[in-house]
């Protein structure tokens, strides 16, 4: 004989009718329809035309992403990989007006960019502090995927200081991980806290995972934004010299009791420049610059900011089985 059970659970069971949970859950989604609320009159849809090869009939392909407004005046932030190059740039917002944007700037580096946008009533993003989050907090995307306006997608920050390759080949640092989804068109969107506050710009998803989508900090946007806007770019100091990692051999770093176990060896000079000027050869390893280590070519990357433009410092190589030191004068990155 057959015997029914009652799979059904009763609130005291704490199952799906339980009254806690469901005060839980309704308080989770009044967070995230309120930062939607808040946060989505900020965001615009980019849409780019590059000049590029005849493609039926028409002379220029494009492209979209995500952005959205920081200051009053019009200047918004986006990725650089959505605007860089673009022929003409315009803005959509979430309430549907269309506007003309300008370049002011982008950082391929970062992969970061200000364009300008000229409009009325224009609605501002607060920029939070990415030092202040932390594993675990709640985080909410906004923007264009597929170019589906205003997208929203919740989850948490996954992970934090993570690092990831620009398309320059430079080290990003700091970057946020999240699993709120992202897909193409969301990169140059904002990542927001809870409490509304821009925490990252979304620039890029792994392929073939799950929800593993990452942000820079805003932090380092904030910077990069000042930046471009007072200059048109960031300033970076240049060796003029190409290098790769290498390890140093281990009787070397004991002898000369080094704090480093790599370095980056030196493969190209350019002639007449800092590197060449100072004195630095093919064949050298640089293990120091202004007595701070350096074991690989990010380090360098990292120590050559625009504060050491025309700046002498000193830098210390490997040269055969001798450590040398000789003065050099950083440039500004052309």
């Amino acid at each position: 004989m057959l015997r029914l059970i009652d799979t059904t659970t009763s609130p005291r069971d704490g199952g799906p009718g339980d009254g806690a949970d469901a005060v839980l859950l309704d308080a989770y989604s009044r967070v995230v329809s309120g930062v939607a609320r808040t946060v989505s009159p900020s965001v615009l849809r980019i849409d780019v035309r590059r000049r590029g090869r005849p493609r039926r009939g028409n002379d220029r392909s494009g492209g979209s992403g995500s952005g959205f407004v920081f200051a009053a005046d019009g200047f918004a932030l986006t990725n650089s990989h959505v605007v860089h190059g673009a022929h003409r740039i315009q803005a959509v917002g979430s309430d549907g007006r269309r506007f003309e944007a300008e370049l002011v700037g982008d950082d391929p580096h970062t992969d970061l960019a200000v364009i300008q946008i000229r409009g009325e009533d224009l609605v501002k993003a607060d920029l939070g502090d990415s030092r202040a989050i932390q594993v675990g907090q709640l985080v909410v995307a906004i923007g264009n995927p597929y170019g589906f306006q205003c997208t929203v997608t919740a989850g948490v920050v996954s992970g934090l200081a993570r690092s990831m390759r620009s398309r320059t080949g430079r080290l990003i640092d700091n970057v946020i991980q999240t699993d709120a989804a992202l897909n193409p068109g969301n990169s140059g969107g904002p990542l927001v806290d809870s409490r509304g506050a821009v925490i990252g710009v979304n620039t890029a998803i792994i392929m073939n995972a799950q929800g593993v989508c990452l942000a820079i900090p805003v932090n380092t946007a904030r910077f990069v934004a000042t930046r471009l806007i007072a200059y048109g770019r960031v300033k970076r100091s240049s060796l003029g010299l190409g290098g790769q990692d290498v390890p140093l051999p281990a009787a070397l770093v004991l002898r000369h009791q080094l704090d480093v176990t790599t370095g980056v060896l030196v493969v190209a000079v350019e002639d007449g420049s800092s590197a060449d000027r100072a004195g630095l050869a093919e064949g050298d390893v640089i293990i120091e610059l202004d007595g701070e280590g350096v074991s690989g070519v990010d380090d360098l990357h990292r120590m050559l900011t625009d504060e050491r433009v025309g700046v002498a410092c000193t830098i210390t190589v490997v040269r055969g089985d001798a450590t040398l030191t000789l003065e050099v004068t950083p440039v500004e990155m052309s």
